[in-house]
């Protein structure tokens, strides 16, 4: 497929990034932005709730250790919330432990991510690819 091809969607993806990290968010939501995504930024979990039930997103790119709600915890209210329950999720984390990541699929994520070990060009891949969005 040619580059010259390639018709972007009509409609943008929408993705929300759970992050409490303010320097770390600020990159990435730039980054996705210029991928052309729909991007909302939510610093906590519990604000997360809120906006995946109104916001409604296409993926929500999720961190574990945050204030008020875990990521853990917003993982599994969002699988067990009937409007929520199909929404890709996909765990963004510094928590590289084998039960920390057991612990997320047992919950229902689609996909762990351990900050550590991917870089933003990877971190956006794969959400192009749960997204079924080819790249170029």
């Amino acid at each position: 497929m040619d580059a010259r091809d390639f018709t972007p969607p009509t409609v943008q993806k929408k993705i929300l990034f759970v992050e409490d990290d303010d320097n770390l968010a600020d990159v990435y939501v730039t980054r996705l932005a210029a991928e052309g995504f729909d991007v909302r930024r939510v610093p906590n979990g519990e604000d997360a709730l809120a906006a995946a039930l109104e916001y409604k997103p296409d993926l929500v790119l999720l961190d574990v250790m945050m204030p008020k709600v875990s990521g853990f915890d917003v993982l599994d209210i969002l699988r067990n919330t009937p409007e929520t329950t199909n929404l890709r999720i996909v765990m963004l984390t510094a928590l590289g432990q084998e039960g920390d990541q057991k612990r997320a699929e047992e919950l229902g994520v689609d996909d762990y991510l351990i900050k550590s070990q991917v870089v933003i060009a990877d971190v956006v891949e794969r959400i192009k690819q749960h997204l079924g969005i080819a790249s170029i």
